[in-house]
C-alpha cells in the first residue's frame, strides 16, 4: 500500500484528487493539505511514503519544526511547494518521495525541483492514469519528469541571480517597497537597491517589475 499526502491549496482540485486516487486498490490517502506550514506537520506525523505537492500555496504558521540548526522561529515557514521539499530533505531522515505537480510547466520550476530533492515534476492537466502510473514508479525508486519541460530546463539553464538578489526580488513580488525589503532582511535600502540593479543588469531588462516577471516566468522565484 502506498501511503500518500496530497498538499494543494485549491480545495476543487485537491478534493477530486483524493476522490480519484482513492478508488485505486494500492494507494491510501493519509493526509490532505493546503498550507506549507500544514504539509510539513502531515508529513511529520503520517510519514507518508509519497507526497504529491502544488507549488504556489500560501505559507502557513509553522512554529517549533526540527531543523538542523534547532527549531524554526514562527513564521519561518517555506513560502512554496519547492521550499517545502527541500525542507523536508533537509530535516527528515526518511523524507517522503516527492512529485511535484503544478499549473505552472516552467523549465526553471522543473529544476528547482529537482534540486530540492523531489523525484517527479508534472503538471496539473496530466490525465489521472499517468499520474497513478508516476506515484507507483517514484514509489518504486523512479524518477518521473515531463520530457517536454525536461528540454525546456536544459534550453533555459540555472539561475543567474545571487541567494540575496532572488530572495529580494520574491519580496518585490509581492509589491512590498524597498524600504520594507530593507527592513524585513535586515538590510540597508542601498544594499537593496544595489541588489535589484544587479539582478536587472543579469535578466537584461529596464525595470525591477521585468526582472520580477522574467525570474518568475522562468522559475528562477
Amino acid at each position: 500500500m502506498i501511503r500518500l499526502v496530497i498538499a494543494d491549496d485549491q480545495h476543487i482540485l485537491r478534493s477530486g484528487l483524493v476522490a480519484l486516487l482513492r478508488l485505486e486498490s494500492d494507494i491510501e490517502v493519509v493526509a490532505e493539505t493546503a498550507d506549507c506550514a500544514d504539509t510539513i506537520r502531515a508529513v511529520h506525523e503520517h510519514t507518508p511514503d509519497v507526497l504529491l505537492l502544488d507549488v504556489q500555496m500560501p505559507a502557513g504558521s509553522l512554529p517549533g519544526v526540527p531543523h538542523p540548526d534547532g527549531a524554526v522561529p514562527d513564521g519561518a515557514v517555506p513560502e512554496d511547494g519547492i521550499e517545502v521539499a527541500r525542507h523536508l530533505h533537509r530535516t527528515m531522515d526518511q523524507p517522503p518521495r516527492i512529485i511535484v505537480l503544478t499549473t505552472f510547466g516552467r523549465a526553471g520550476y522543473l529544476r528547482r525541483t529537482m534540486e530540492a530533492g523531489a523525484q517527479g515534476f508534472m503538471v496539473k492537466d496530466t490525465p489521472v492514469e499517468r499520474l497513478v502510473d508516476a506515484i507507483r514508479r517514484v514509489h518504486q525508486g523512479l524518477r518521473v519528469v515531463d520530457p517536454d519541460l525536461a528540454a525546456q530546463s536544459l534550453a533555459v539553464g540555472p539561475s543567474p541571480l545571487t541567494a540575496k538578489e532572488t530572495e529580494i526580488l520574491r519580496a518585490a513580488a509581492q509589491g512590498d517597497s524597498t524600504a520594507v525589503i530593507a527592513r524585513s532582511l535586515f538590510l540597508s535600502e542601498g544594499t537593496v537597491r544595489n541588489h535589484v540593479s544587479s539582478a536587472i543588469g543579469k535578466l537584461q531588462v529596464s525595470t525591477r517589475a521585468d526582472a520580477v516577471r522574467v525570474a518568475t516566468d522562468n522559475g528562477w522565484l
